[in-house]
């Protein structure tokens, strides 16, 4: 059964910590966004759908469409996204997510959520190289992830009565250029690196604790270590001086970096609030306000 309309939705991610020390095999945790969504629609067209270029929304589709054996499919997609492009807040695998509920809503088809993620991990491996496979397992869990290179991923329970700032520095991030700054560094990037892997384990021990004071102050070292690295950035810097300056329990620039967003911990809903103001007084395009 085809319907006149097939309706896909899934939500964004943000890296808490462990960016770039991930790439090295240390662990990094990252945090579903169940409030900042993307929707697709999946309506009829009058040609076949053709894959013209390998971006994240046509390789769902053409790995929807493949896997379910139809051709000449005569579909086009519309996109409302509420997650901005190239910030570390998983646009991409989001995207792609909702893309491919959309196809299979649209031709009434069962999606396992394993196909599902054999799929999403395919459209991402396809536009984005060599994907950690992070953002996709972070979009498709209701809870945060502890992930290490080859080795996997787990949930974590999270429960701090805490609520984190997420503000757009308004620049694009540039991933691949930041993890070329760290390779540049060769040795000397490497006591940074450990580092970033141990705060992120003491991250893991705060939360379970439920400790948001100690977890602040790691999110706050985390950061310096990566503008060490060099992987921040002026406008992300600022940002996270204006948070701490305004009461955050901790601040830092999150995902690839030069560009991108920063993260801010706060006690509670009115300092999250205040922060959110301060943020965007200080020039964040945009913040969203995150339970946990």
């Amino acid at each position: 059964m085809i319907k006149k309309i097939g309706v896909g939705k899934a939500h964004s991610k943000i890296i808490l910590i462990g960016e770039h020390a991930v790439v090295y095999g240390y662990p990094a945790i990252s945090l579903p966004l169940l409030e900042v969504e993307v929707t697709c629609r999946v309506l009829p067209a009058e040609t076949p759908w053709r894959l013209f270029e390998e971006d994240t929304l046509s390789m769902a589709v053409y790995a929807s469409l493949e896997y379910l054996t139809i051709k000449d499919a005569c579909i086009r997609c519309q996109i409302e996204s509420a997650i901005p492009e190239k910030r570390g807040m998983g646009s991409s695998a989001a995207i792609s997510i909702a893309a491919i509920r959309a196809v299979f809503d649209y031709y009434d088809a069962q999606l396992s959520q394993e196909t599902l993620e054999i799929l999403v991990n395919r459209a991402e491996m396809i536009a984005h190289m060599n994907p950690s496979g992070l953002d996709a397992k972070t979009c498709l869990s209701d809870h945060p992830i502890r992930f290490i290179k080859n080795l996997g991923f787990t949930e974590l329970e999270m429960d701090l009565s805490t609520y984190l700032v997420i503000a757009d520095t308004g620049v694009y991030g540039h991933t691949r250029e930041a993890i070329q700054v760290v390779q540049s560094k060769g040795k000397d990037a490497l006591p940074y690196l450990q580092t970033l892997g141990d705060l992120t384990q003491e991250a893991e021990d705060a939360i379970n604790h439920k400790d948001a004071e100690k977890l602040g102050e790691i999110l706050s070292q985390a950061h310096e270590n990566l503008k060490e690295i060099g992987v921040s950035s002026q406008e992300a810097d600022s940002l996270v001086e204006t948070a701490i300056h305004h009461g955050a329990l901790g601040a830092k620039m999150s995902g690839g970096g030069l560009g991108g967003c920063i993260i801010a911990l706060a006690a509670n809903l009115e300092q999250a609030q205040e922060l959110a103001q301060r943020l965007e007084e200080k020039g964040a395009v945009q913040t969203w306000i995150e339970s946990l």
